[in-house]
């Protein structure tokens, strides 16, 4: 009996041994699907985009750049970008689509994280909408932040880009300014960081000349003073901010490319 005692302790040990190891496995299971389920929140909500408390008035030459100008319909913009009769004001239109499609506006800041995780998640789909002529894609440029962070960084950033236009490397050099947006927000960039990014997009030669000319006078800094204000007077939320024949698009449905093209489709039919 005394054996039989013995054994019954030793196997019911055994099974609390292995008891414990399940419930512990369960636990870890249950600890990383919420690290996970976190995860997804986190990345949803950057997307979401930044609420925009920017002064109007804020000193945008903190960092030592050059300020953008104040708003003047008459000052340059690059080649192909909407003036201030345009169906988008000031914005940039990416791809040759039929008057018939839908309108798509979607307007980011260059330091906007925000906007840098959409152009991982989604800059491709987007673009693509456009290059096949789906929809009238239009990027529309602000520097809101710069008044935020105390920096002229959006509006340099404007300004290399718009040099990049009239190179005819819209879509490349938009895409590298987003590829190295600074992990520290606020960092800014350089002028020599500008230039090899028109060098990464392709520009050389006699345009990359052209370009840096372009880029040390400031061409294109009232362009971006135009197209912030215009980013005020619609009183746009945050960025990135998505806006369908006028409705609005906020970041989470621009990052998902199905949902994406399902509105599309129905902003297309109510026409």
């Amino acid at each position: 009996m005394a054996k039989d005692r013995e054994t019954k302790s030793t196997r019911d040990k055994a099974a609390a041994a292995r008891a414990e190891q399940v419930a512990k496995e369960k636990r870890r299971e249950r600890t990383v699907r919420i690290i996970g389920a976190v995860g997804v929140i986190v990345a949803v909500l950057a997307i979401i985009g930044v609420a925009v408390f920017a002064s109007r008035s804020g000193d945008s030459s903190a960092n030592g750049g050059t300020p953008m100008p104040a708003p003047d319909p008459n000052a340059a913009i690059p080649t192909g970008v909407y003036g201030a009769d345009g169906v988008a004001p000031w914005g940039v239109p990416v791809g040759n689509a039929p008057e018939t499609a839908p309108l798509l506006e979607i307007w980011e800041d260059f330091q906007c994280p925000a906007c840098g995780s959409l152009e991982e998640l989604n800059g491709a789909g987007i673009q693509s909408l456009g290059l096949d002529g789906k929809v009238r894609l239009v990027w529309r440029p602000t520097a809101f932040l710069d008044n935020n962070l105390g920096n002229t960084s959006s509006a340099a950033a404007i300004n290399a880009w718009g040099c990049a236009i009239d190179a005819g490397k819209t879509v490349e050099y938009h895409d590298a300014i987003f590829a190295n947006q600074p992990t520290t927000e606020g960092e800014g960039w350089t002028n020599e960081q500008f230039v090899a990014f028109a060098e990464q997009a392709g520009i050389t030669g006699v345009p990359l000349e052209q370009f840096n000319d372009c880029l040390t006078s400031n061409k294109y800094l009232g362009w971006a003073a135009n197209s912030t204000q215009a980013f005020y007077d619609a009183k746009i939320e945050g960025t990135p901010r998505g806006v369908l024949n006028g409705t609005p698009i906020d970041g989470a449905q621009l990052a998902d490319q199905a949902t994406l093209e399902k509105l599309i489709e129905e902003a297309a039919a109510k026409q």
